[in-house]
């Protein structure tokens, strides 16, 4: 099995900085896009941002100039700094993770649980 587990999140004031690890352990062959999803109390989840295993990036609009995401692939680890944080930036934030977990089976998804990421204003 594979699990996703997240640390950092917590309560900042408007225009703080957290960051946010996700760590994947277990079975694992290799591992490919990485990335962070929020969901916020009444709303869909959405993208936050996501890395290739080379280390190209996407981001949301929402969040571009502000949140850095990055990789350790020798520590099946990726990384969510969040600058200049907004109270609509407030939301549980999930690690995911694209696996394979031999060389013989296809890709699959993994999610973490989840960090509580709360902004005051």
């Amino acid at each position: 099995q594979v699990q996703l587990v997240e640390s950092g999140g917590g309560l900042v004031q408007a225009g703080g900085s957290l960051r946010v690890s996700c760590a994947a352990s277990g079975s694992i062959f290799s591992i490919g896009v990485m990335g962070w999803y929020r969901q916020a109390p009444g709303k869909e989840r959405e993208l936050v941002a996501n890395i290739g295993s080379g280390g190209i990036t996407n981001y949301a609009d929402s969040v571009k100039g502000r949140f850095t995401i990055s990789r350790d692939n020798a520590k099946n680890t990726v990384y969510l700094q969040m600058n200049s944080l907004k109270p609509e930036d407030t939301a549980v934030y999930f690690c995911n993770a694209a696996v394979r977990r031999t060389k013989w089976v296809t890709w699959a998804d993994y999610w973490g649980q989840g960090t509580q990421v709360t902004v005051s204003s």
